[in-house]
């Protein structure tokens, strides 16, 4: 059987190994498997949310609000913005996938950073639009501008903080590359753990309603699959004017969104406190990695997000140490698939995180 030869060269993307499998591979008891791999929030969501979640259930017989009315408005309240300037998707991942399919074709070049989220790539060779990469491991803008000069992209992903490094971009310095690209081109700001950034450093937050009042090619991204800790029910966002939003629109399939889903992310957006106390704790246990590090003599990318990610160098090999921690039942995120010898790991409760010490100084 032939399929779309575009497909060839797509490799499927690898999320973070399930504890579910880790189980049926190595016998080890779930009770003492670790999940540090997926940057999800290890402290879940908020009792509020729950409870509005399990109250829903009656509904599940019923398709959902197509208008996404409740959480547009939830989100409109959030950011000062319209309700015509935003998209919801099934995590921030299939508006990416709109924005591609929308903007881009074969005759099409995208311009990303040399280490960054999987999805751009993936998603530009459904199109087959040609992928333009930075030399500089962190977001250089000096260096997106010079490939934007020689290259003329249809569209520039922009990721701050950015996955899988943790580093993010001062937001003057953002503003002002984007003004100097020309209107026809995307500029799609990746923002799916500003939160954490933001509860870390204010020069770093990227405000929505101002990056789309100043600038008509922009799309912003925001998902509830990090601080609000509702990974597993699929439920991101785009922010943009609403000529840009009205395109995205053509692409999305009708219910896309779970009825529990959207109850989940409108209940998730009105716990600040829940949300708070849990960027509050990842600083907290963010030092305790860097003061970690320190004492192992290994590299920590400066992070504004919820995981590290830990440089091994030539001392160590990634793909190895990650496998000796999933067999005693430790999962983390091997970057070598990205050209790094690194490990990314989600930061944990107090007790999960001493877990991880534990084993990787055993290890090393």
């Amino acid at each position: 059987m032939k399929f779309n030869k575009k497909l060839e060269s797509i490799k499927t993307y690898e999320a973070g190994k399930p504890i579910e499998l880790v189980v049926r591979e190595f016998g080890i008891d779930p009770k003492n498997i670790i999940k540090l791999a997926s940057n999800e929030n290890p402290y879940g969501c908020s009792q509020k949310v729950k409870d509005a979640v399990v109250d829903i259930i009656p509904k599940m017989a019923l398709y959902p609000d197509d208008s996404m009315i409740k959480l547009k408005n939830a989100l409109s309240n959030r950011y000062k913005v319209k309700n015509e300037n935003i998209i919801i998707g099934s995590g921030s991942d299939q508006v990416i996938e709109f924005a591609i399919h929308a903007k881009a074709s074969s005759e099409s070049k995208i311009l990303i950073n040399s280490v960054t989220f999987a999805m751009y790539e993936i998603y530009a060779k459904h199109v087959g639009a040609q992928i333009i990469r930075t030399d500089s491991q962190h977001h250089d803008l000096n260096e997106f501008y010079k490939l934007y000069l020689e290259e003329k992209p249809e569209i520039i992903f922009l990721c701050t903080p950015n996955n899988p490094t943790g580093d993010a971009i001062d937001s003057k310095e953002l503003f002002d590359f984007i003004s100097k690209i020309d209107s026809d081109t995307l500029v799609i700001v990746d923002g799916a753990y500003m939160e954490y950034a933001i509860g870390k450093d204010a020069s770093k937050k990227v405000d929505p309603k101002e990056l789309i009042e100043k600038f008509d090619n922009v799309l912003y991204l925001g998902t509830f699959s990090k601080a609000y800790g509702l990974g597993g029910m699929r439920v991101g966002y785009g922010i943009s004017n609403s000529k840009i939003i009205e395109e995205l629109y053509k692409l999305r399939p009708p219910f896309n969104i779970t009825t529990l889903s959207l109850e989940a992310a409108s209940v998730a957006l009105s716990d600040e406190e829940f949300v708070n106390k849990c960027i509050i704790s990842n600083f907290q246990e963010m030092k305790r990695y860097e003061e970690f590090a320190k004492e192992q003599k290994i590299d920590i990318i400066k992070s504004y997000t919820n995981f590290v990610t830990l440089c091994l160098n030539n001392r160590h090999k990634s793909s190895l140490i990650a496998q000796e921690l999933l067999e005693k039942g430790m999962i983390v995120r091997d970057l070598s698939g990205y050209g790094m010898n690194a490990l990314r790991v989600t930061i944990g409760k107090k007790e999960q995180n001493d877990r991880f010490f534990e084993l990787l100084t055993e290890i090393i």
